[in-house]
């Protein structure tokens, strides 16, 4: 017990004298790969397994940065994220949209290869998907999660207060959505399961 206590004590004291800075940052999002679409109930006809269309999408959020001992750093940070992928549907020429409306929250790790100018960190994603169920023509969108996880590593570099980072995103688990059509005595149901990997570019300003 008072090996624990003498921890956290310790951890206690080495945030409280850290240096703590704050910044606003913005970044375009590139989707890398293609996600999948699968017609996963239906006839035979109609069964297929095709990639669907990526749109470049953006995020904007806030940044912290805890100065941690032998030119570590700690940053988390939480972004409001949205981009979208597409999928027609050959059969009834109607356009499926995977909206990804959703809080995006990082908690990575850097090191400092230059000080505050030049520094390189990885970390877990936890993402919250704000998209609510849609309808498309025949097609009703049933989410069925709520959370995923991926993971983050990048660099950013900073002058002054201004600060320009580049960074990479895949995927630990995947955004599950089926689309559902059961209108005129038809029952199809098409599968979008991926998250796409996003490259990242943007700029963000120190308070």
């Amino acid at each position: 017990m008072n090996k624990v206590l003498s921890v956290m004590l310790i951890g206690a004291s080495v945030l409280g004298s850290a240096q703590i800075k704050f910044a606003a940052k913005a970044n375009l999002l590139f989707p890398t790969d293609k996600p999948s679409w699968e017609s996963i109930k239906g006839s035979a006809v109609t069964a297929y397994n095709e990639s669907g269309k990526n749109n470049t999408g953006f995020n904007v959020g806030l940044s912290a940065k805890v100065n941690l001992p032998a030119s570590l750093f700690l940053m988390p940070e939480i972004y409001y994220t949205t981009f979208k992928t597409e999928f027609n549907v050959p059969e009834t020429n109607t356009t499926l949209e995977a909206k990804s409306n959703r809080v995006d929250v990082p908690i990575l790790l850097g090191y400092k290869i230059l000080g505050d100018n030049l520094g390189i960190f990885a970390g877990p994603v936890a993402s919250y998907n704000l998209s609510t169920d849609n309808q498309f023509a025949d097609f009703k969108e049933n989410a069925t999660k709520d959370f995923t996880v991926g993971y983050q590593f990048g660099a950013q570099v900073q002058f002054q207060k201004l600060i320009v980072n580049a960074k990479y995103e895949g995927a630990f688990t995947k955004d599950q959505r089926d689309f559902i059509n059961n209108n005129n005595g038809t029952s199809e149901t098409i599968r979008y399961d991926s998250r796409p990997s996003l490259f990242m570019v943007g700029l963000g300003y120190e308070f």
